[in-house]
């Protein structure tokens, strides 16, 4: 199931681009990434609301709270730098170079969370950042 969860992530990724070099042109793209922002800030607390979800906010710790807040500002960082560089550049070269987040994530698991790293992630590692190359080269 989760296979099928990932493919619809890569999925709405890809509309993301394309929706978005199309609308941020001529929009100032710190106001397009809060426009964005303010979007999925409802529909997440929609989801929260619609599941109930919202009886388990009481029950997150310290720890998952910084975890949580940390991984939202890099999240912001990362859409406010996407953002920026779908309006300067092409749509067709700015995200393969955003998916390098795949091979960069790959590392950070290796090396902090301590995921084992075999043969076939340093090929994959290595055939992401060389079609990554051809493609924005």
């Amino acid at each position: 199931m989760w296979f099928l969860y990932a493919l619809l992530s890569a999925v709405f990724a890809a509309l993301t681009s394309i929706l978005a070099k199309v609308g941020i042109e001529g929009v100032n793209s710190n106001l397009a990434t809060a426009i964005r922002t303010l979007v999925v800030l409802v529909m997440a607390w929609g989801m929260v609301f619609l599941t109930g979800a919202e009886a388990g906010l009481a029950d997150i710790g310290r720890k998952s709270w910084g975890f949580l807040v940390l991984s939202g500002l890099a999240t912001g960082a990362s859409w406010l730098c996407y953002y920026r560089a779908l309006q300067l550049g092409e749509a067709s070269r700015v995200v393969p170079v955003d998916k390098l987040s795949v091979v960069i994530t790959l590392v950070l698991a290796f090396v902090f969370l301590h995921e084992p790293f075999s043969a076939k992630s340093v090929i994959g590692c290595l055939l992401i950042g060389a079609g990554t190359l051809c493609m924005v080269l």
